[in-house]
């Protein structure tokens, strides 16, 4: 019975929001007008309002890879977390378009896909929503989130958590995700360009390819071993062409790649579009995956690009491993500007081929069948997985393709004109490509490359020079000695193995007061790390002082900057930590100062150890379950530490197997044969019947009965002395056949009235072992008129044969 004054329409509520929440708390009814309005229990869950709410960090609604927007029709790894020592006993999750009430159906956006039916279930009464399907500590619950399509504008994720008899149901804060449209990004499934190239004349590309894949930045289960990048392949083609793409099958040629590291039969599909197809793109394999810029280039290429053919696809192999690669797809090098783009820049993260179904570097071959679709590797695929992360974070990037472009060729038509030191750099390539040195001029060797002419993270000039040692022919002019080249200033250079490459600085944010002085800052980020595989050093966040109205209003008040923040006030798991700051000039009318002087956070310190577990001895083993063969035996033990030490992981019950002597088996017979006819054809015979051993018996089971069995049979009297007159001469043709081997052939004399064919030999067994009959005839050849119906017939005789057993 609900609590007097509850109405039992308010309880039902409850139990709405979640099973574990039913009994809990008390809820405040919505006015009828507003109820009225709701089309089911999804509106109710979210006006239901707790005894306790607040925003509580100790739990999380986590989007896998912590996107900044959502692609339309993807689908994303949600998590609801506790962090450690917490936990939650229910929950509710379910994701809403901005600015609805949640009142109809169409105002949830996407759909949830339940991961294990053990711990959850869609809501019975709100069928948009997700819940648990027992209530029961966790600290974590996991689903599949598909976004909605193309036009739903932002969605808001939200949670709810049930913590002992507390609800958190959250509006803002850690348990409230948001997240809007965004256009297609790598790592998302790949589109089709949507409008043609407007760009005139062509543009050449060099793709280079840096691996960044190595035991210190990726140290789990690296392959120490073996370890490489295939051969690369690749094409620029146009947009009726597709090499690869995410939710698309791998072609017979991905396959290979994907799996042996052979561009073979990729090569051989490339060279087959014809003029879907450019320039095929080619670099060779790298042996180990990582190799320092002072011991090996990174690997290039170059390739060319024009109105019709301005994507550019690549994929190579990650090896060992059962069919991951890295790659571009589809990536379009004209701009809508109607240009060729300058440069571009991109970290891959490994991709599954979907054609073997390994989840380790070194798993043994194993087909995916049916194929499964091309699909970006995450964090949470498997616990075995090289790249598993419980927390669900983004995988670093294993590799980084820089695509620069070096010339253009051909009249260009784009509207935003390059600046000049584009147009000096395409020239000058073209020069050097047209620039074939004459045998008869030789030279000395390049000096190395000056340094470049910029000071500043600014694109300059960088110069080298050679001699002219001879010439000759002296009508053959000789080219020239000097080159130049683009170059970027100092801690930009993709050259410089030793350092980063920065952004530059964003702009400085907002002074941190109105009035007086206060702090700013500013960030830029990494561009491109170090090919040694180490970390960048350079600060990327710099801070400075700012005034804001230096003569501020007699209200107002000056205060320093903030102080170091106190040592946290718990040695192990979650605290809380202060700092102060002075206030350096009070209001001159005398009032109080409006600003804070104290802030408080909580702070995080390595999980304490927990109480361990007080159990009683194990118990002794049960006896086994069976009294013979196989069986099992259990032992138990129990908990003596109280429950509220936290809950004990340790195992209360074992069970192993048992085995007794074995179980006697008992002599199993088949059934028994029809009876076989008489013997005799008149007077006193003999029928017989049979059955065979189909298992011995075995362990002291019962052994086997007979397999032979006889009955009495007697069809009609004999006429007076022919009874006795037949079994005479029956005896006495068996004896004859005893002394003779093959037998004596019945006379027609014995017969009175007959004259008799041969007895027919015997007739094969009916059974190989445990008992079969045999057969023989004799048929009447001639009757005689004097002869009885009874001495003048057909005979025949059957015998056991075979009787030992199977």
């Amino acid at each position: 019975m609900p609590p007097a004054g509850l109405p039992s329409r308010v309880m039902l509520l409850l139990c709405c929001v979640s099973t574990a929440a039913c009994n809990m708390f008390a809820f405040t009814e919505e006015p009828s007008e507003r109820a009225g309005k709701s089309d089911g229990y999804c509106s109710r869950i979210l006006r239901a309002q707790s005894g306790r709410r607040e925003d509580n960090s100790e739990f999380r609604l986590r989007v896998e890879g912590e996107p900044d927007g959502y692609q339309p029709g993807s689908t994303y790894r949600v998590t609801v977390i506790a962090t450690s020592p917490s936990y939650f006993r229910g929950f509710t999750l379910i994701a809403l378009k901005e600015g609805t009430e949640g009142d109809r159906d169409e105002d949830y956006a996407g759909n949830f896909q339940i991961m294990d039916e053990e711990e959850t279930q869609f809501m019975t009464n709100c069928p948009p929503a997700v819940t648990e399907s027992t209530p029961r500590r966790r600290t974590s619950i996991q689903v599949f989130w598909t976004a909605p399509p193309s036009g739903s504008g932002c969605v808001l994720l939200k949670a709810s958590i049930v913590q002992k008899r507390i609800i958190y149901f959250q509006d803002e804060g850690s348990l409230t995700k948001r997240m809007c449209e965004k256009d297609s990004l790598y790592g998302d499934a790949t589109e089709k360009p949507l409008l043609d190239c407007c760009a005139c004349g062509t543009a050449k590309y060099r793709v280079t390819f840096y691996g960044n894949w190595s035991e210190k930045i990726h140290p789990k289960d690296f392959p120490r071993r073996a370890n490489h990048w295939s051969a690369i392949i690749g094409a620029s083609h146009s947009k009726n062409y597709v090499l690869w793409e995410y939710g698309g099958l791998s072609s017979d040629g991905v396959k290979q790649i994907a799996e042996l590291g052979s561009p073979v039969k990729m090569e051989e599909e490339i060279r087959q579009k014809g003029d879907d197809v450019l320039t095929v793109i080619k670099m060779k394999a790298q042996w180990p995956a990582w190799q320092p810029l002072n011991v090996r280039a990174a690997p290039s290429a170059e390739f060319s690009v024009d109105r019709t053919r301005h994507l550019m696809s690549f994929l190579t192999m990650l090896g060992p491993s059962p069919d991951w690669n890295v790659g571009l797809s589809a990536e379009d090098l004209c701009t809508k500007e109607c240009g060729w783009a300058q440069k571009v820049v991109q970290d891959l993260i490994p991709w599954d081929a979907g054609t073997d179904s390994g989840v380790t570097y070194e798993s043994p071959n194993k087909p995916a069948v049916p194929q499964d679709k091309i699909r970006p590797l995450t964090s949470l695929d498997h616990p075995q997985s090289p790249f598993y992360d419980p927390e669900g974070g983004a995988i670093t990037p294993v590799a980084r393709v820089v695509v620069e472009r070096i010339a253009r060729k051909g009249e260009q038509c784009n509207i935003v004109p390059d600046n000049v030191d584009d147009i000096v750099a395409d020239i000058a390539q073209e020069e050097k490509e047209e620039d074939d040195t004459p045998e008869t001029c030789i030279y000395s060797n390049w000096s190395p490359w000056s340094a470049c002419s910029s000071a500043t993270c600014e694109k300059g000039k960088r110069m080298r020079q050679r001699m002219l040692k001879a010439q000759l022919d002296l009508s053959v002019p000789c080219p020239h000695t000097q080159d130049f080249e683009p170059c970027m200033g100092p801690g930009c250079s993709d050259r410089d193995a030793s350092t980063c490459m920065m952004s530059e600085w964003i702009t400085w944010s907002p002074c941190s007061l109105s009035c007086g002085m206060g702090t700013r800052s500013r960030e830029r980020y990494v561009k491109q790390f170090p090919d040694d595989g180490s970390n960048c050093t350079v600060p990327t966040e710099e801070t400075e002082n700012c005034v804001v109205n230096e003569e501020c209003s007699p209200s107002s008040c000056l205060v320093t900057e903030w102080g170091e923040w106190d040592v946290c006030s718990a040695t192990c798991g979650l605290g809380m930590r202060r700092r102060e700051r002075m206030v350096n000039m009070p209001p001159e009318d005398g009032s109080i100062c409006g600003a804070e002087v104290l802030e408080v956070e909580k702070c995080m310190m390595p999980e304490c150890h927990t109480i361990p577990c007080l159990l009683t001895p194990w118990s002794d083993w049960s006896d086994c379950s069976v009294t013979c063969g196989k069986g099992l035996r259990t032992r138990k033990r129990t908990l003596k530490s109280p429950v509220e030490l936290g809950e004990c992981t340790e195992e209360l019950e074992q069970v192993e197997k048992c085995m007794l002597p074995e179980c006697p088996i008992d002599c199993i017979m088949s059934e028994w044969t029809e009876w076989s006819e008489c013997n005799k054809s008149c007077g006193k015979g003999h029928a017989i019947r049979t059955r065979m051993v189909k298992l011995e018996p075995q362990f002291g089971g019962n052994p086997c009965q007979e397999s032979i069995q006889r009955k009495k049979c007697k069809i009609r009297k004999c006429t007076r002395g022919q009874a006795n007159s037949d079994e005479k001469k029956r005896r006495k043709e068996q004896r004859e056949k005893r002394r003779s081997k093959q037998g004596r052939v019945e006379d027609a004399s014995e017969h009175p009235g007959c004259k008799m064919r041969p007895w027919s030999s015997w007739t094969e067994c009916t059974k190989l072992c445990g008992g079969g009959i045999q057969e023989r005839l004799m048929t009447v050849k001639q009757r005689f008129k004097t002869a009885q119906l009874s001495s003048c017939k057909d005979r025949k005789e059957i015998r056991a044969c075979n009787v030992h057993p199977c």
